[in-house]
């Protein structure tokens, strides 16, 4: 049987952002909340794949290098908690259009490549806690930080030891619009 890779398509924060991430999680929440990601795997999920082949990984490599996608700037000014799924997490109230474009590219392209894509609509947010299933307090203001989308990239998410980490395995630019 052919090896098998989790692997999904994100846009990755710079490492500033993470920095301020992480102060703001820990000034925040109770060190019980949940498992906290870490500072290095913190991403905004554009499509999950799920397991995939040699072949298909190949064949999405081949799509998103074929986008035609411009960068964009994201706010960062909503915060919230999904006890279903345990996930305490940082987002946007108005996803720009780029950003939904993308994602909706990058899924559709996924399911038609035989990837399970959820039913769910997409709802742009970096996850700060896993495992965070019992009621959660949200602080009542949220940071109001910019993301500015110049890329996205192919990451493998890898078990080892007891943790997730996550593993770029390409970048494709999403160059500026045109003035």
């Amino acid at each position: 049987m052919p090896a098998q890779r989790r692997l999904f398509f994100a846009l990755s924060l710079p490492p500033t952002l993470q920095t301020q991430m992480i102060q703001w999680r820990a000034d925040n929440f109770p060190a019980d909340t949940g498992r906290p990601i870490a500072a290095a795997s913190l991403h905004l999920t554009l499509a999950f794949l799920g397991e995939v082949s040699e072949q298909k990984e190949a064949a999405l490599r081949s799509i998103a290098g074929r986008i035609d996608a411009k960068g964009f700037s994201l706010q960062i000014d909503d915060a919230g908690h999904w006890p279903g799924a345990g996930v305490v997490w940082l987002g946007t109230r108005r996803a720009p259009r780029p950003l939904l474009q993308l994602a909706d590219i990058l899924r559709s392209h996924a399911a038609r490549n035989g990837c399970y894509q959820s039913t769910l609509p997409f709802h742009p947010h970096i996850s700060l806690f896993r495992a965070a299933t019992r009621a959660v307090a949200i602080p009542p203001t949220t940071p109001n930080w910019t993301l500015d989308a110049k890329e996205f990239g192919l990451y493998q998410s890898i078990y080892e030891r007891g943790r997730t980490r996550y593993a770029l395995l390409q970048s494709w630019p999403l160059p500026a619009p045109l003035a």
